[in-house]
């Protein structure tokens, strides 16, 4: 195989050292005196055979020139790997190929900016440069040691003892604590409906006792591995507000495909502490809401297989079935009552659902729509010699 390794690296610009409010979960400002970036990649020069290596640039437009300083400055720290940096300059011209392979696509489903759209532009480069398979690495991950790789694409491509093929596979982080599960200890009244800790460790305890590789219904987005037998016939959802790499399993399964889970790679997650706050919390509500009327709707359509809550227990079916409702309500009361953000909570208590409805309604027939186009798009992409020429010249 001729991988690529896929970096989507976001930046908030200059914001003076602090890390400004986004639509992301996390940013690197302009000024920040460390970058995630320069870790990640300091961890991937131990790795053998380290491929070529994809740094997707996610910052405001007006920020591009500064930002792309920055990430050049970074990137030369590391002359031993091969980096190709995309940014708004670079994007925009394949942005343009795409919409006059497909004119008439919903939306923008190749981009640098939402998440699924940020992971299409990944696969789009891969596939300008005739990459046959796409690890996709987050870069405030390090790399566990000079196997990554090899973890990476074991079984990829193969097939299992039941002769199903393997094209698209997560792996799973440790975090901070080394520990690959989640925290159940820091749950407290604010979390106790909207953690999906319980289900998810049930689920995780008995993937990581089994086999190798064996059918998974979590995915990874730091450490997922596709072939070019999947990510040519099937895109990420640039209409979900969050969570594009788990909905990439439903859209496998939606396709007749699945993803697998290898319990032997993983990589460690050390991202900024976190917050919760009420605009996260707000676009997770609109990815539920939305995620389920997705599934709903091509469950009506004689060409996609049904993918049900109960094929995706313990975890994470229970966020498809109507106990969201009562979970939205009680979480956005429970923490208008007692957390510093009272009025957008309290905002989505009274508004927030009925808009995600609207939304989900809305949209819920748009990735299908998109999905349609996806293999003209990419087999129009295929090592196109003038995009392969400019993205060179990045590397």
């Amino acid at each position: 195989m001729r991988p690529a390794l896929v970096i989507p690296s976001y930046w908030a610009g200059d914001t003076r050292g602090a890390h400004a409010p986004a639509a992301y979960d996390h940013t690197t400002s302009l000024n920040a005196p460390t970058a995630e970036l320069d870790r990640c990649l300091s961890s991937l020069e131990q790795v053998r055979g380290v491929p070529r290596i994809i740094v997707l640039v996610v910052c405001p437009l007006s920020a591009t020139a500064d930002v792309s300083l920055r990430v050049d400055r970074i990137v030369g720290a590391h002359p031993s790997l091969k980096v190709t940096v995309v940014t708004h300059a670079e994007a925009g011209r394949i942005i343009d190929r795409v919409g006059q392979l497909v004119p008439h696509a919903p939306g923008e489903g190749v981009s640098l900016r939402g998440y699924g759209a940020i992971r299409n532009m990944g696969l789009a480069v891969a596939c300008i440069l005739g990459h046959d398979a796409v690890v996709f690495l987050d870069d405030d991950e390090v790399v566990l040691g000079p196997d990554f790789m090899e973890k990476a694409l074991f079984g990829l491509n193969q097939e299992t003892r039941q002769r199903l093929p393997i094209i698209a596979k997560s792996g799973y982080f440790y975090d901070r604590d080394g520990s690959p599960l989640a925290n159940t200890e820091r749950a407290g009244i604010t979390m106790r409906w909207w953690t999906k800790r319980i289900e998810f460790n049930r689920w995780m305890k008995r993937a990581l006792a089994g086999t190798r590789i064996s059918r998974s219904n979590h995915v990874c987005g730091g450490c997922l591995a596709l072939s070019a037998r999947a990510y040519m016939r099937v895109a990420f959802d640039p209409f979900i507000t969050r969570g594009e790499d788990l909905d990439y399993l439903f859209n496998l399964r939606l396709l007749g495909y699945e993803m697998w889970f290898d319990n032997q790679w993983a990589v460690w997650h050390l991202p900024p502490r976190p917050t919760e706050t009420a605009g996260r919390f707000s676009q997770d509500v609109h990815r539920w809401y939305y995620e389920r009327a997705k599934l709903a709707y091509a469950a009506r359509l004689k060409e996609y297989n049904q993918v049900t809550p109960a094929s995706l227990m313990p975890y994470p079916g229970p966020w498809l079935t109507p106990q969201l409702d009562d979970r939205v309500r009680k979480t956005a009361l429970v923490r208008a009552l007692l957390t510093r953000e009272h009025r957008a909570y309290w905002a989505v208590w009274r508004r927030g659902r009925a808009a995600a409805e609207r939304y989900a309604r809305e949209n819920c027939h748009r990735y299908l729509q998109f999905q349609s186009f996806w293999p003209s798009i990419m087999n129009g992409l295929w090592a196109d010699a003038e995009l392969a020429a400019m993205l060179e010249r990045r590397s």
